[in-house]
């Protein structure tokens, strides 16, 4: 038994090692390694990906990200995702204590929403935190405020905050700390462009320029 693990384990590390070479060297113009290889293993379980576009990760057929969620905003108004039914969202998971690439992400967020002009008023950006014990709806308020006068806090219990996260397939964890009152939290970071419809329809890797970020917004509004 312990021989097959071992055989089935050594197997699957060929295999995704030829998948990334095959990425590496079969990677279509502007496509970075790391996209190539998650097309070539959607088209392993008969899926399709299409190359990204300029600004954003385009997501492969038949994977959805987003979805129905119950929080609680910055005002401390119970809220769910039919109160932004509609709307096109720019979303982004972090907390408040973040250091650096936080403010730096929702920067970006306010800077493409005000290079938008009029059509900005279409576009609600949102952050969601990922560490509702210390993320209070006061301390959201004032966080918030700092980055875009129409940018909306969101915060839960941490069932609710871990159901909205699984949503968007977002990573969050604890930073190991002796200290229990000021710690750091691991997490994924992400920008996420959400439909009227509640569904994401595309992201952005960390550190995508604002002007990079306001035309591919601009271009899914004109679509729409």
């Amino acid at each position: 038994m312990l021989r097959t693990i071992r055989f089935l384990s050594l197997s699957l590390l060929v295999l995704l090692a030829g998948l990334w070479a095959l990425a590496w060297f079969g990677r279509g113009p502007g496509e970075s390694p790391g996209d190539a290889f998650l097309r070539r293993l959607a088209g392993l379980f008969g899926a399709e990906m299409p190359v990204p576009a300029a600004g954003g990760v385009q997501l492969p057929q038949g994977l959805a990200l987003g979805g129905p969620f119950r929080l609680i905003d910055h005002s401390g108004r119970p809220v769910s995702h039919e109160d932004f039914a509609g709307r096109w969202l720019l979303v982004y998971f972090g907390y408040t204590f973040c250091p650096d690439v936080c403010p730096t992400e929702l920067g970006v967020i306010a800077d493409a929403v005000d290079m938008l002009g009029p059509e900005g008023e279409r576009v609600t950006p949102v952050f969601v935190t990922i560490d509702p014990e210390r993320d209070t709806p006061e301390a959201l308020a004032d966080y918030v405020s700092r980055f875009h006068p129409r940018m909306v806090g969101l915060t839960g219990s941490p069932e609710q905050v871990a159901e909205a996260a699984r949503r968007y397939r977002v990573y969050f964890a604890r930073a190991r700390s002796a200290d229990h009152t000021d710690y750091l939290m691991d997490h994924s970071s992400f920008i996420y462009l959400v439909g009227p419809d509640g569904r994401v329809r595309n992201l952005f890797r960390p550190g995508t320029a604002p002007e990079a970020l306001a035309a591919a917004t601009r271009a899914q509004l004109s679509g729409s």
